[in-house]
């Protein structure tokens, strides 16, 4: 079985503010106030002109720029997003997150922006790489966002407390299938 998620996650008010700012953004409430915008295509391809404002419906790409903040190990992210980030992270911290597993192993990336910059990260594990004790990438920043894993909730970690589970891939975010 497999499960893939590139997303946005960040406190629901905040998240509300993103997606007003790109049509294509299609936010999902999560538990514990959060919420997440999946990263498909259409979401990215609004952010491919680079300059950290959403490109015009049909506008051709620009160049890529030269990245700024260390997110290298998003071979997915487009540049603009990263200064849309830092931009909304002045509200609040925003997470971009990554996972992909089959079969029990797999690769998670994850990275908070806040206060205009980046914040953690980005943190990864490679495959057949065991978690740190601190957790796994992805419930570290979901820790800095503020989840928790609550007494007696049967999470096993900040991914499980706040839902990420619910669908196995970033399109079934979008569909809710």
């Amino acid at each position: 079985m497999s499960y893939e998620l590139q997303a946005l996650i960040g406190p629901a008010e905040l998240v509300a503010v993103a997606a007003a700012e790109v049509p294509a953004a299609r936010p999902r409430l999560l538990a514990q106030g959060l919420a997440l915008i999946p990263a498909t295509p259409e979401f990215l391809a609004a952010f491919r002109g680079g300059e950290g404002t959403p490109s015009a419906p049909g506008a051709p790409p620009a160049p890529a720029a030269p990245r700024a903040g260390g997110t290298e190990p998003f071979d997915w992210f487009p540049d603009g997003l990263e200064r849309r980030l830092a931009a909304w992270s002045k509200a609040a911290p925003i997470a971009c997150v990554e996972a992909d597993y089959f079969g029990g192993t797999g690769t998670q990336r994850a990275a908070v922006w806040a206060d205009g910059r980046l914040d953690l990260g980005p943190v990864t594990s490679g495959e057949f790489e065991p978690f740190p004790p601190e957790g796994s990438p992805i419930s570290r920043v979901l820790r800095r966002l503020g989840a928790q894993v609550g007494e007696g909730g049967g999470a096993r970690d900040e991914f499980d407390a706040v839902g990420l589970g619910a669908h196995r891939a970033t399109a079934s975010w979008v569909s809710g299938g």
